[in-house]
């Protein structure tokens, strides 16, 4: 299945998950290493809007910045040489290995640690990314981790309820469910996302 191109401008909904469908977090500091090699590689080129960190797979919904809104400064490569244009598929990458190797350290294991290509969809309507976060936040409960979204911790509900400093573009999620109220209310009720179901992949947990 041919993977879909990445076009500055556009919002996308990225996933993946472990490689033979294995972990990818096996304790808790693993889960805020993967936020801050997050934060140095993705931050500078992404603006995101949410996202779900699960044991063995996760979901973001990003907006790829075009080059006038990048800050060349921030960016991290793998490389000390930077490269001529900035490719947001490879500063992916580069989130990917780098975490492979500290867990490889970590757990004395060797070998890819996620599935190659990480997969992306275009996010198109805005149904589809009304839908897309709530699908995204209420991952740990479809999978039954979870009763209720707030009570897991490693999504960006919280964080976006929360009033601590974020990179996260807390005032434009809200503001697309009007206010804090209905974008409360939006998640506490069910919806049916069979119109982006084929747009979606079901990770087994």
């Amino acid at each position: 299945m041919k993977t879909e191109p990445f076009v500055k401008g556009n919002y996308y909904h990225v996933y993946n998950r472990g490689n033979n469908s294995g972990d990818l977090f096996f304790e808790e500091d693993n889960y805020r290493y993967f936020l801050k090699l997050y934060k140095k590689y993705i931050d500078p080129v992404a603006d995101t809007f949410a996202w779900c960190l699960m044991r063995n797979h996760f979901h973001l919904l990003v907006y790829l910045k075009e080059d006038h809104e990048i800050n060349h400064e921030e960016l991290t490569f793998s490389t000390i040489e930077k490269p001529k244009e900035i490719n947001h598929s490879k500063q992916f990458s580069h989130l990917f290995n780098a975490y492979t190797q500290a867990i490889n350290k970590r757990f004395n294991r060797t070998g890819s640690l996620f599935e190659k290509p990480f997969e992306r969809k275009k996010v198109t309507s805005e149904d589809y990314f009304s839908n897309l976060i709530f699908y995204i936040h209420n991952n740990p409960v479809h999978h039954g981790v979870k009763k209720r979204i707030q009570d897991y911790p490693w999504s960006s509900y919280d964080i976006l309820l929360s009033e601590k400093p974020t990179t996260l573009k807390r005032e434009r999620v809200i503001s697309f469910y009007d206010d804090v109220n209905n974008f409360v209310y939006y998640h506490n009720t069910q919806h049916d996302c069979e119109t982006i179901r084929d747009l979606l992949m079901d990770y087994e947990l």
